[in-house]
């Protein structure tokens, strides 16, 4: 696809089934440099934001924990840290590639799982609820692939409630963050994910949709003044 022509470089947020190819695109085109861009722009506290996303799971080690939207293989790798088996999927094949976490890895939409019903003790997703078509059909997918008792843990990006930290944010991930993409990676894209977060419903909302797809001891926090925001539930 032609630079001027990808469905994410405009002004237009895409929807439906455009959104889907924009994403998968999107993370094809950007998979090369997407460790080292993320460690600059967030200056390694998404390497914490991640640690605390696997500790919430609260699972005993060798549970079987799926990541979804795995990337570079990221979470699988903090996750085989703290004794857990990961299998990582990701609808971006450029991604898979780029895996070095050395999990078991399949291509495949977070929507509609090749995972048997009710046969894994835990779900970790970092940096993608945004990008999905449709929340709820995402939520009652992990309730479908998670056990009785399982866990999942979900860490996106967050709008901070604090005024000032919300300023800065906005100027840092609005401005500059696309500057870095496109001196290092691919501008266009860059410019999108800081956009996405729009996508997002607020936090209540979140947390009850995760709730009506049969989770309880549903908890939303925010993490790091609110720049990144986790939610966790426990399978009904």
């Amino acid at each position: 696809m032609g630079r001027s022509q990808r469905s994410w470089d405009t002004d237009a947020l895409p929807t439906g089934a455009d959104k889907a190819r924009a994403v998968q695109d999107m993370f094809d085109a950007i998979a090369p440099r997407y460790d080292m861009v993320n460690r600059l722009m967030t200056f390694r506290l998404d390497v914490r934001w991640r640690r605390a996303t696997v500790r919430a799971l609260q699972l005993p080690a060798e549970s079987l924990v799926l990541d979804l939207a795995s990337g570079t293989g990221d979470f699988c790798r903090e996750l085989q840290h703290h004794g857990l088996r990961p299998l990582s999927f990701d609808f971006s094949y450029g991604m898979l590639a780029a895996d070095t976490s050395r999990a078991p890895r399949t291509q495949a939409d977070a929507l509609c799982l090749p995972v048997r019903d009710a046969s894994v003790q835990g779900v970790t997703c970092g940096f993608a609820l945004r990008n999905f078509v449709d929340l709820r059909s995402f939520f009652a997918e992990l309730s479908r692939v998670a056990k009785p008792g399982g866990r999942v843990a979900l860490l996106d990006v967050s709008v901070p409630t604090n005024p000032l930290i919300r300023l800065g944010n906005s100027i840092y991930f609005g401005r500059i963050v696309p500057r870095i993409g496109a001196l290092l990676s691919d501008g266009p894209a860059y410019r999108y994910l800081p956009r996405s977060v729009s996508y997002l419903p607020p936090p209540t909302e979140l947390s009850k949709m995760l709730a009506a797809a049969g989770f309880v001891d549903v908890r939303h926090r925010q993490l790091s003044g609110g720049l990144t925001q986790l939610l966790t539930g426990t399978r009904r």
